[in-house]
């Protein structure tokens, strides 16, 4: 059951989280980061993990179309059928204990990035002022690793690919699928809604400025 505003505090600050979820997927879906009912989203409370079902359209989405999970992924409440990448959200979840909110959108310049072939397997942004919109972050000398792994439809497979990278990446804030996606988190919804808009902001502007003849910093990515 999706807690109730009036019960308790605790009860207050989960719905109020819930609320934020449901916003930030309408946010996304307005910019056109989650076509086709492609993404997904899901918060971790005290009471539980509440995570969008798949199928759903996600500028439509509200709090009673939630699934409730366990952290193996099993749906124990709510409606509809679990997204195929519930068990991306609980390896997550699992690798980042701090983690209270994930997204998963699927943008142009993060799918054209997580695209790229790259032999260090991951993509580097670095001399970027809105990289302090990362939590710890606080100069724009900071080097950030965003880890890109092979898409699969295999999920089993790619669970163990991801808690992989995680643990090769501790310090990343979002994890880029081949062709596919971003994931990103944060303690709260606000704050994973901010490491989305500052690393979708950081896709686009080095995208812009690798098609630029003339780059205005130095190529990071050569």
């Amino acid at each position: 059951m999706i807690p109730d505003a009036e019960t308790s505090s605790g009860a207050d600050l989960s719905a109020t989280e819930i609320d934020a979820m449901c916003a930030t997927a309408h946010w996304c879906y307005a910019r056109g980061w989650v076509p086709a009912t492609s993404g997904n989203f899901s918060v971790r409370l005290d009471c539980g993990i509440w995570i969008t079902p798949t199928g759903l359209d996600k500028g439509a989405l509200t709090p009673n179309d939630l699934l409730e999970i366990d952290l193996d992924g099993r749906a124990i409440g709510g409606h509809g059928k679990p997204s195929a990448e519930t068990g991306l959200h609980t390896v997550i979840y699992r690798a980042r204990s701090e983690a209270g909110a994930i997204l998963h959108v699927h943008s142009v310049w993060n799918t054209l990035f997580s695209s790229r072939s790259d032999p260090r397997g991951y993509l580097p942004l670095e001399g970027y002022e809105l990289l302090k919109g990362l939590s710890g972050v606080t100069t724009h000398d900071h080097l950030e690793k965003v880890p890109i792994i092979e898409n699969s439809q295999n999920y089993d497979i790619l669970a163990i690919d991801l808690d992989d990278v995680l643990k090769t990446y501790p310090q990343a804030h979002g994890v880029l699928l081949s062709r596919h996606g971003l994931y990103t988190w944060g303690q709260s919804v606000a704050e994973a809604r901010r490491h989305l808009e500052a690393l979708e902001f950081l896709f686009e502007v080095e995208g812009r400025r690798l098609m630029s003849r003339e780059p205005v910093v130095p190529d990071i990515l050569e």
